[in-house]
């Protein structure tokens, strides 16, 4: 029998106020795998309402005890780390060793938040005036939304959730209707760390019935959104007319830039991990490999034998180097961006093609792709796809790889292959996106280090490390006068 599961509301596991649920299926095998809560704006209601009350309790908990509870948390994800990885592959498609990745690296970011509850620092400054205290600390917002996409489904809503819970907000968590059974997974662990009772609401549903509701409703005070630069773009504008705060997380159009001193055979393993990984389906992902001329032909021939080679399959299977992609839709978008390649004259090196040959006829998967000749401007060159598809652009000099790298509406991640300090040095004073990689892919970031991008990529703000905090605190400025008499600043005697 498929196992049905329940939102988390006020502390206890209930159904959707309709009773309808929805299936969650594997992606590699069309099998039903799960059925969860088709909810509705009431049962979004409940959870914002349960999320407020709890306000009041939780931002007084001292912020050690708060970090107390993440710790036990990650203690929890860390005993079950290989049961939550096989089921995030058999939601997702990832395959396990990328699925157990993600669910350290909410591990890490568990842990990690759980030490800021010792460390929420403000900054004492020497007061212009005598006699008188100058400092600011950290203060929570209130009821945080969290909107969550699938392709990181413990690991994004880590970024969200440990953050906005140590600050001393409380979470309305809504994740991808796709990934389902990782949120209950993640939700789970923290009530049985200890989480009080309306802190963290799991509401499972369409944007329409559970995430509108998250931004339209007054007493949602920030909303944290990480998805399509669409969507995102959608949320801040309608956001910003309700004088709510935003933080976004969208789109990329990541590119590795070789130069013709590099280590090819390293730069080859970084294109391959970065382009095929989770089958493209990532926001780093290395969808452009800027190639100087000299080492064009030579990379060219190396990455389309390594692409070739690449096994597909379920990723429960340890010899499977890319699973499916998580949906028929995703498999179309692709399928249309090979057709977009073709039309614009770029050449289509290898892949292509949904793959159906035997067991992956039951699934959602795409032959790893590669476009050569292809021009800057191109829209396989400046739109995301997400997906197994890359697009190798020749260059002269590293002056026009960096060009090439800035010119695109996105501004996440990129990545230099050089043996020059002097040039890697360069990339790091011009590249203009949030995240640089110096002989190394563009994916594989750490939870200490600020996360987030450029231009279309967001708006400005960082998930990860202390900059995380910042997102999900406000300062208070205190001034403690302690001379007896009206001082005034900056007003002469």
């Amino acid at each position: 029998m498929v196992q049905s599961y329940k939102n988390y509301i006020d502390g206890e596991w209930v159904g959707s106020s309709t009773g309808e649920t929805f299936e969650n299926i594997n992606p590699a095998t069309g099998e039903v795998i799960g059925l969860f809560p088709k909810s509705t704006c009431a049962d979004a209601a409940r959870a914002i309402a349960a999320a407020e009350q709890a306000f009041a309790g939780w931002r007084k908990v001292p912020a050690p005890k708060r970090g107390e509870i993440l710790f036990r948390a990650g203690e929890i994800l860390v005993k079950r780390k290989e049961e939550f990885a096989r089921q995030m592959t058999a939601e997702m498609g990832k395959i396990i060793k990328e699925a157990r990745g993600d669910v350290q690296e909410a591990i890490d970011m568990t842990y990690y938040m759980a030490g800021e509850g010792r460390r929420l620092f403000g900054h004492t400054t020497p007061s212009e005036l005598p006699n008188k205290f100058a400092m600011d600390v950290r203060m929570p917002i209130g009821v945080v939304a969290a909107i969550t996409p699938w392709n990181f489904p413990m690991a994004i809503p880590s970024w969200k959730i440990m953050p906005a819970l140590i600050a001393g907000n409380t979470v309305v968590f809504k994740p991808s209707r796709y990934t389902p059974h990782s949120a209950y997974n993640l939700v789970e662990v923290l009530a049985e760390a200890g989480l009080p009772s309306g802190a963290l609401n799991l509401v499972f549903g369409e944007a329409e019935e559970v995430g509108d509701p998250l931004i339209e409703d007054p007493r949602i005070n920030l909303i944290s959104f990480t998805g399509s630069t669409q969507v995102g773009n959608d949320i801040a504008v309608r956001a910003t007319k309700l004088g709510k705060r935003v933080s976004l997380e969208l789109g990329g159009k990541n590119a590795i830039m070789v130069m013709d001193d590099a280590n090819i055979d390293l730069a080859i393993e970084g294109i391959v991990w970065s382009a095929f990984g989770t089958s493209g389906e990532r926001c780093t992902a290395a969808s452009r490999i800027v190639v100087q001329r000299p080492v064009l032909d030579e990379v060219q021939q190396k990455l389309v034998v390594r692409a070739k080679a690449l096994r597909l399959g379920d990723g429960l299977d340890a010899s499977t180097d890319m699973g499916p992609l998580v949906n028929e839709s995703q498999l179309r978008r692709v399928a249309r961006y090979v057709d977009i390649g073709k039309e614009e004259g770029a050449d289509l090196l290898c892949g292509g093609h949904r793959a159906t040959n035997g067991t992956l006829a039951k699934g959602f998967f795409f032959q790893p792709t590669i476009f050569g000749n292809v021009k800057p401007d191109m829209r396989i060159a400046q739109e995301e796809v997400f997906g197994p598809f890359t697009a190798i652009i020749p260059v002269d000099s590293l002056e026009e790889a960096i060009a090439v790298n800035n010119a695109t509406a996105y501004g996440l991640s990129s990545a230099l292959y050089t043996r020059d300090v002097n040039k890697a040095f360069r990339a790091i004073e011009d590249v203009t996106t949030g995240i640089l990689y110096i002989n190394a892919g563009t994916i594989g970031a750490e939870i200490h280090l600020p996360f987030g991008g450029t231009r279309g990529t967001g708006n400005g703000h960082r998930e990860a490390g202390q900059a995380a905090l910042d997102v999900f605190s406000e300062w208070k400025s205190v001034y403690v006068d302690f001379s007896g008499r009206l001082q005034k600043a900056q007003i002469a005697d």
